[in-house]
């Protein structure tokens, strides 16, 4: 292989030993026909299973396959984060480990790349998944869009291709929290997308629980929005102005004599209403100290046990 690496092909790993045999010959047969000059990196998210043995094996079989072991489950993002900061390519693809992204399709998102986009990710045709998961995807996508003010798209996922430069302009946000769909419209690069076939998953079941899709969910609009306070704002307003109205409306009915109500009833129901907006506020503000809190502590986001080759 030449000392310049025209490709680099991330994909992290988890709970996936029985697959990753197979990952990596399907790498290795779509991208040898595209170039001689090509690392594999898989990264090792600290899984319960035997994945890093497997991640060994080929290491020791290919001098082109790379190993990265972190030292804890970091998550998806960050993985694919320590992957990223080890490429070496001139292009940079990154990938699910499942083969629902397959490798055999590559070279419709490096074709694209060559035409001058910097970031060019997959979008799936058909996603092979099931009805209750396409359909918390779409909500959590919708729902994203909207408190961050973006466009997020459910069809795109990690399948993208990233030029040299568009990875580097990445590694400069220094935000702790890695969501990539996010980092790619900050960088502000020409995007485009192509599409793809979504195959059937190899093997096991998603780690991406519904649990998993909401911290993640939280996280990223956390760091990179606003609009959750910019909300309870006008809803403070909007909670006001009704508080205002409805003083008037008793003020009014007292005067023309139809205000009967006795007890404190209504001023009780008040009070928990405004109380439990007040605290849903507090708790509004605390969450963005938290992680302005976390941020300021510049902890790294990942650190690596153990690397092959």
């Amino acid at each position: 292989m030449n000392s310049t690496i025209e490709i680099s092909i991330v994909s992290p790993v988890y709970k996936a030993e029985n697959i990753i045999d197979k990952l990596v010959e399907r790498i290795i047969e779509a991208v040898s026909k595209l170039t001689d000059s090509f690392e594999i990196i898989l990264v090792e998210d600290n899984g319960p299973d035997n994945s890093w043995k497997k991640i060994k094996e080929n290491c020791a079989k290919y001098p082109f396959v790379k190993g990265i072991k972190l030292s804890k489950n970091c998550g998806q993002q960050h993985a694919l984060q320590a992957g990223l900061d080890a490429s070496k390519g001139n292009y940079v693809i990154t990938m699910d480990c499942d083969l629902q992204d397959q490798p055999e399709e590559i070279y419709k998102l490096l074709n694209k790349a060559k035409e001058g986009y910097e970031i060019v990710a997959a979008s799936r045709e058909n996603r092979k998944d099931d009805f209750i998961k396409k359909l918390a995807s779409k909500w959590f996508y919708a729902v994203l869009s909207y408190l961050t003010e973006t466009n997020q798209d459910n069809t795109v996922a990690n399948f993208v291709c990233y030029n040299r430069k568009a990875v580097e302009a990445m590694k400069l946000i220094g935000d702790s929290n890695r969501y990539y769909p996010m980092l790619q419209q900050l960088v502000g690069f020409n995007y485009a997308k192509v599409s793809i076939q979504h195959a059937e998953r190899e093997d096991g079941k998603s780690s991406y629980s519904m649990k998993k899709r909401l911290k993640l969910a939280i996280n990223t609009i956390l760091t990179f929005s606003d609009k959750p306070l910019r909300l309870t704002v006008k809803i403070g307003v909007l909670l006001s102005f009704l508080s205002v109205l409805a003083a008037l409306t008793l003020v009014i009915m007292y005067l023309l004599g139809d205000y009967r109500t006795d007890g404190w009833a209504s001023l009780a129901l008040l009070l928990s209403f405004f109380s439990g907006a007040i605290i849903s506020v507090l708790g509004m503000v605390g969450l963005y100290v938290g992680k302005i809190f976390e941020s300021v502590k510049s902890r790294p986001t990942y650190i690596i046990n153990e690397t092959i080759n």
